[in-house]
């Protein structure tokens, strides 16, 4: 008889010599989708039917990440949400990360200065994700950044990101459909294209209400990275449009433009054989 889906060869394994371990692959992959919920938490069902997992074996899966506490449920035990174990290894991402620890007191001192909202992220496939944020005293948001991913194409972070690539490497960060978060996003890739032009010979990105309405935002590219690889950090300025001026936008680019310099000049440097970039 033959063997069981699971223990069969993948695809992985034929390209890279890499077998994929399923029951793995489906722990990280209800994992993600749980998390990316946020605060709505999900039944079997919905479950079962985003990740087209049998409902038994689903099931078995999920009453095992909760007795270790990677999953959680409301006291009837049927709905379902990222547990607290998921909190403490991305808190063991954060507390090791040795860029985190020097950009984020530039970005309070950008806070200080500017009293504007700052944020330094990571690009990651198609996405970048926050990893740390300075809110502005003037404009509060409802809930924290940090941990949450956007697309790279409709944010400033990630157009400051893409725009050091080129060729395939462009072309892995930037998915098919480019889907609108607002009316005013880029959804043509020509178009997109050119903006990332744009960026490269301004120096830094620009994304009014693209991803949303409201803000304009400003974000640089952190080049600390071997020669030769892309950089896969950068951070941003948000700033509500009712109050951003020709004077203030050249003030915030100025000052940002410097805080990148002394995050470069300070950054420890990535070698060949440091975590995967």
């Amino acid at each position: 008889m033959a063997a069981s889906s699971d223990e069969s060869p993948g695809i992985d394994e034929k390209t890279s010599g890499v077998r994929e371990v399923k029951s793995a692959a489906r722990t990280l992959e209800l994992l993600e989708l749980l998390a990316s919920r946020q605060n709505r938490p999900a039944r079997l069902r919905e479950l079962t039917e985003a990740l087209n997992v049998p409902r038994s074996s689903l099931y078995a899966l999920l009453r095992t990440l909760t007795k270790h506490g990677w999953v959680r449920t409301d006291a009837s035990g049927t709905m379902y949400g990222i547990g607290i174990r998921a909190l403490l290894v991305g808190t063991s991402y954060l507390d090791t990360d040795p860029h985190l620890r020097i950009v984020k007191p530039m970005l309070d001192e950008l806070g200080e200065k500017l009293d504007e909202t700052f944020h330094f992220g990571r690009l990651d496939e198609f996405d970048v994700v926050y990893l740390a944020t300075r809110e502005s005293s003037q404009y509060l948001r409802a809930y924290s950044r940090v941990g949450r991913r956007l697309p790279a194409y409709c944010t400033a972070l990630g157009k400051s990101l893409l725009a050091e690539r080129h060729g395939d490497e462009l072309e892995r960060h930037v998915p098919a459909e480019l889907a609108a978060t607002t009316p005013r996003t880029i959804t043509d890739r020509d178009a997109l294209a050119a903006d990332l032009v744009r960026t490269r010979e301004r120096g830094h990105a620009i994304d009014v209400e693209e991803n949303s309405l409201g803000l304009h935002c400003f974000g640089f590219a952190l080049r600390y990275t071997p020669e030769g690889r892309p950089p896969r950090d950068a951070i941003s300025c948000s700033v509500p449009l009712a109050r951003l001026t020709p004077e203030r936008e050249a003030e915030i680019v100025a000052a940002m433009r410097e805080a990148r310099e002394r995050i470069e000049r300070s950054a420890p440097p990535i070698t060949e054989d440091s975590w995967e970039i």
